[in-house]
């Protein structure tokens, strides 16, 4: 979540001691501590109560797909979860097919007026 890694670590208890002293970076260690727990009990119980408040049509809801992260990574990053029944042989198209155009000449005969679409232009 941070990107802490061990050097950093390392580095904010050595910043840590020398700013509190030994005396008190234990105290102050465990207090976060406690902040932390009781931080996490305050979201939890807050997560719950709305489940409750919501109903059993919202039961099986996932609050991290509010997380910005987590929707563009489920609906843009992802493959989608394909529940369809179709396979992909064309024996079950999941629309129907649009017909195909008119095949136009490659080339034209001398005099001869290229098709034109009014509506296109």
């Amino acid at each position: 979540m941070f990107d802490l890694s061990i050097v950093k670590i390392l580095v904010l208890g050595v910043l840590g001691l020398v700013i509190f002293g030994p005396e008190q970076l234990p105290r102050m260690a465990a207090q976060a501590g406690r902040a932390l727990r009781d931080l996490r009990r305050l979201a939890d119980s807050a997560r719950s109560d709305l489940t409750e408040s919501l109903g059993p049509e919202f039961r099986d809801f996932d609050f991290n797909d509010l997380n910005p992260r987590a929707f563009v990574r489920k609906h843009l990053l992802e493959d989608p979860d394909d529940n369809s029944s179709w396979s992909g042989d064309g024996a079950e198209a999941p629309y129907a097919e649009a017909p195909e155009p008119d095949p136009v000449p490659a080339t034209l005969m001398a005099g001869e007026i290229p098709p034109y679409d009014s509506e296109a232009t």
